[in-house]
Order: C-alpha cells, then structure tokens, then sequence
C-alpha cells in the first residue's frame, strides 16, 4: 500500500521540545522507523508549519495515488477549518493521529475540528500511533 504521513505544525521541532510528551526522537528519526516497520509499503513524509501548505499536499495526495493519508495536524486540529475542508475535498481517507493523549492534556486540545472528516483517530501512542494508523488501511484492505 502507498501511504503519504502528513505532519503539522511544530512537529519539526519534535525531539527538541517538550521531551516529556514528544519523547526525545526527531521527526526524521520517528519516519525512518516508520518506514521500517512497515517495510514493503511506500511511505512518503511531509511536513510543514504552513496551513496552506498541508492544504495544498492533502489536494495533491487525491491524484497522486495514495491508499491513505496519515495526518497529526498538531495545533491546526482545534481550529483549522481550512485543513478540515480539504480533507472532506479528497476521496483519498485520512486518520488523524496525535502522538500524545490529547485527552488527558489541557481541554482545548480535547476539540478536534478535522475528526469528524477523518476516517479515524489513533491518539497516545507515541510513535506507534502513525503505524498503528498505517495498519488501520492494512487491515481494512484484507
């Protein structure tokens, strides 16, 4: 399967910031692992800090042949209508993923604006919650 993981704002930073919720790994470091466990399907990354930006990737993963989307949106899920309107745009399915429990976090991380047009939600997992989104699709195709 194809899969395109899409990551938001702030993640770049993932590895240097809040170490206690983040954990200590860089983004470059969770994709590779990733990319490892699940060897035998494409997995391509993105990241950006611009709204328009994962707007304008999520238009493109519609044609260019991607069984699923991955997306930890990070703090564009509480209020980026822009993000979720191109999510309901594309035939192509996104699970939404957050590597904390956002549940257990402040309350406003609790709204998530870009749920109810994702496929799914995998939250609290760490790095796991990317794979465990992946094999969501795996699965679903079996």
């Amino acid at each position: 399967m194809r899969f395109l993981f899409i990551n938001g704002v702030n993640l770049n930073m993932t590895g240097q910031r809040e170490k206690g919720v983040y954990g200590e790994r860089t983004l470059d470091e969770i994709n590779a692992q990733i990319s490892r466990l699940l060897s035998g399907h494409d997995c391509e990354f993105y990241q950006s800090n611009v709204e328009g930006e994962i707007c304008s990737r999520l238009h493109a993963a519609g044609s260019e042949g991607f069984d699923g989307v991955i997306l930890n949106a990070g703090a564009y899920t509480h209020y980026s209508y822009a993000i979720r309107d191109a999510i309901a745009a594309i035939a192509t399915p996104v699970v939404e993923v957050h590597m904390s429990n956002v549940h257990a976090r402040e309350p406003f991380r609790r709204e998530s604006v870009i749920s109810p047009v994702c496929r799914g939600v995998v939250a609290g997992f760490g790095m796991a919650s990317y794979v465990l989104a992946a094999q969501s699709f795996i699965i679903s195709q079996s």
